[in-house]
């Protein structure tokens, strides 16, 4: 029996009340959502060695999962009544409560040959799957609902979608700030099953709601409610969505999303990819949602269009001029820039945005764009290109989707000059750059303000119009491409899930392997010098002064070496002394396997073993006891996988140690202090702790390839470690004892970050 409308205002609860049950609901909906994304990431994050590639393919699952939402949310919406509708997503709801409180399947281990993107897809999807799709439909869902409510707003449900983003924003900042430092994984994933029972008992509100005020018997299924046939201030009414307006509405959804992960691609190259840098470009993305669908927007459309091209054309200097600044530099350029093209493009969307009429459909298209930015970011771009240029190339877009700041003329002059002022632009660029360097200028400032400086100002010239500036900007890019930088002449670019990797010859003549912005070794090509180890493991260095010390040693006979590199430790192979390499990726393994670039493996060590997959999955299936020394150099960008340094992972270090043995761990870091998360996880297990920070060597050194690096090295009692002891360039860390030891359910990496 259905009920009919209630005859009067007076029986149905206020409208304010009706507003705020929907509001609350969407809030706490897509809280949920928000918290769960940086949470299951996380617990992912040990499988594959902590790379960044790992961030910005789960957010391809998670959008293509919230695409399927939207889907389901428009096509119930067009198939089934109202009521219908509500009892199914109910369904939904309690169904996904099976599945809680979710985890990592037990028993996965990823692909060690080959891309580990499709194994990583299917986690997800069974870890997280069911509750994800649930809450992902809840968002149009509900606004849906509240347009059959009888509210008086209910023609212009789209304020609703500003809770919905203030949920999610508040979701992913207190993911880091607050729930991360205070609570392991297990118990989050405990907290976070209980606020979503919560969740099923406001959803149940909401649809009581509208059953209360539901359409008489004889509407279809799928009609909108008498409301959204009217109109709402400043939406474009339309009962027919053509082509034009959906592949709009697609574009402008798909470059804010791409420029999000080249963004976080950016910011966790040379740090670790952790929960606070993922949430600072997603909470920015989820904010331009709050700030333009309000019906009076803060920040004026029009101001912001206009102040775009500058925005674009500081971000894009770094990459032109290849320079590297530093994170505290980097960090608000990127995020400013994006933000504003972020701005824009969803300033644009809420200007085109259609009557509640067609609102599931307008959420499905912006949710087709958001998937396909992060498919191209995620899955094709590292396909197809060497280098990450799908950074540049959401730059580009945006400055062509940008609406034009005043009268653009269209006589066929001003058009032509649209291509061919650019391709002067370029072609002037490239000629000065070779000139300068055929002059023998080098890379630097004056070089940079010389060719940049006086051509992104040529380029903002062009700024009143769309098409000529996005020309202008992507004739730089190419122009740019000639330009030898800070790393020297490239001699090969490779990319693969784990990183992009570049072979350089430096300006004293030695060979570089670069991941992002960091030297993972170096090799002179002087026959002479081809196996004396440089970089950060020189025989002077901290590395060095170990195997030194331990020459001869029983101990020293078989060393375990967590990360490969150009192999420059492959040169510390000696007479009974067997080296075995643990590496995650394959590729690097091919790159130090070239002799046409490095030759470390072949001359120095050609029987040392490479094990490829994760060095910790890996080693926990080594003999017991096996290793005399084990080194732990791992990097990730700039930093060792955070998985690597945890109560749990020292464990099976000191299973495969032998008597005797010792711990050694590279920790240079530009971002992070690790020295005391050793000294702590040191303590915690009864260990032995030194550190040797290593001042520096000379400009002399430098130049002849040796770097600056800080090791820790442990053991299980003073005696094993006594060779090093009486060196007064080891010195001994002791715990703080206030900070929480760091284990594979508790990390806190805020708490260790040198801001300065």
């Amino acid at each position: 029996m259905q009920l009919s409308r209630p005859s009067s205002a007076g029986s149905r609860p206020s409208g304010i009340a009706r507003a705020g049950v929907f509001a609350l609901t969407i809030f706490v909906s897509a809280a949920l959502l928000f918290l769960m994304e940086p949470m299951f990431a996380k617990m992912v994050l040990p499988l594959l060695g902590g790379t960044p590639a790992v961030w910005n393919t789960c957010l391809v699952f998670f959008q293509t999962v919230l695409l399927g939402g939207y889907a389901y949310a428009h096509f119930s919406a067009k198939l089934l009544s109202i009521r219908g509708q509500t009892r199914l997503h109910l369904v939904v709801l309690i169904a996904a409560l099976l599945t809680l409180p979710f985890r990592t399947p037990a028993g996965w281990a990823p692909p060690a040959r080959h891309s580990p993107l499709l194994w990583l897809l299917a986690l997800l999807a069974v870890g997280v799957g069911a509750p994800f799709f649930a809450l992902s439909a809840s968002t149009p869902m509900l606004q849906k609902w509240f347009s059959h409510s009888g509210h008086p707003s209910a023609s212009d449900p789209y304020f609703l979608y500003a809770a919905s983003n203030a949920g999610s924003l508040l979701g992913l900042l207190a993911y880091p700030l607050l729930l991360e430092p205070a609570l392991g994984l297990s118990a989050q994933t405990r907290l976070w099953a209980s606020w979503y029972r919560l969740l099923v008992l406001l959803v149940l509100a909401c649809a009581a709601l509208v059953w209360r005020a539901s359409a008489p018997a004889g509407v279809a299924a799928g009609e909108p409610a008498p409301s959204d046939a009217a109109q709402h201030s400043g939406a474009e009414d339309f009962d027919h969505v053509d082509s034009r307006r959906r592949l709009q509405w697609a574009a402008l959804a798909f470059v804010p999303s791409s420029l999000m992960l080249g963004v976080t691609t950016e910011l966790t190259t040379d740090i670790p990819p952790i929960p606070l840098m993922w949430v600072l470009p997603l909470s920015l993305y989820l904010l331009s949602f709050i700030l333009v669908f309000t019906r009076r927007p803060l920040l004026s459309h029009r101001w912001l269009v206009g102040r775009l091209p500058l925005a674009i054309l500081v971000a894009s200097i770094p990459i032109l001029s290849k320079t590297n600044l530093p994170l505290i530099a980097l960090m608000p350029i990127d995020l400013v820039a994006f933000f504003t093209v972020a701005l824009v493009c969803h300033g644009e969307l809420w200007r085109k945005r259609p009557s509640a009429r067609s609102l599931t459909e307008f959420y499905l298209w912006v949710a087709v764009g958001g998937v396909l930015g992060g498919i191209f970011n995620a899955i094709i771009a590292p396909l197809i290109f060497h280098s990450a240029v799908e950074f540049p190339i959401a730059l580009v877009l945006a400055a062509a989707l940008r609406p034009p700041t005043d009268v653009v003329n269209t006589t066929p002059r001003a058009r032509k000059l649209d291509y061919l002022l650019p391709a002067a632009l370029g072609v002037c660029v490239a000629t000065l750059i070779l000139a300068l360097e055929a002059e023998g200028l080098k890379p630097g400032l004056t070089m940079n303000v010389m060719v940049f400086g006086v051509a992104t100002v040529w380029c903002l010239s062009f700024a009143k119009r769309p098409l000529r500036f996005a020309l202008g900007l992507a004739s730089l890019m190419l122009a740019g491409g000639v330009y030898t930088g800070h790393l020297g002449h490239v001699l090969s670019t490779e990319r693969s899930f784990f990183g992009i990797y570049r072979i350089a010859n430096d300006e004293n003549g030695l060979r570089v392997l670069f991941h992002g912005s960091t030297v993972h070794g170096i090799q002179s090509p002087d026959p002479a010098r081809a196996c004396e180890p440089l970089a950060y493991y020189t025989r002077s260095g901290p590395i060095g002064q170990v195997f030194a010390a331990y020459a001869g040693d029983t101990v020293e006979h078989q060393v375990a070496i967590v990360g490969l590199g150009a192999g420059a430790m492959a040169a510390y192979q000696g007479p009974g002394r067997q080296l075995t390499f643990y590496e995650i990726d394959p590729l690097v393994e091919r790159i130090a396997r070239d002799t046409r670039y490095f030759t470390y493996l072949s001359n120095c060590a050609p029987r040392a073993r490479v094990v490829l997959g994760d060095a910790r999955l890996s080693l926990a299936e080594a003999p017991d006891h096996a290793y005399g020394i084990i080194v732990l150099d791992a990097f990730s960008g700039d930093s060792i996988p955070l998985h690597l340094l945890t109560r749990e992972a020292l464990r099976i270090y000191l299973r495969k140690l032998a008597s005797g043995g010792l711990l050694a761990f590279h920790i240079s870091n530009r971002y992070l202090d690790l020295h005391q998360v050793l000294g702590n996880l040191a303590y915690d297990a009864g260990l032995v702790c030194l550190l040797d920070p290593d001042t520096g060597p000379s400009d002399e050194d430098t130049k002849s390839g040796k770097f600056a690096s800080v090791w820790m090295v442990m053991a299980r009692n003073r005696e094993d470690l006594q060779p090093l002891s009486e060196d007064p360039r080891w010195i001994p860390v002791f715990p703080i004892l206030r900070a929480r030891v760091w284990t594979d359910d508790f990390s806190n990496v805020l708490s260790i970050i040198k801001f300065r």
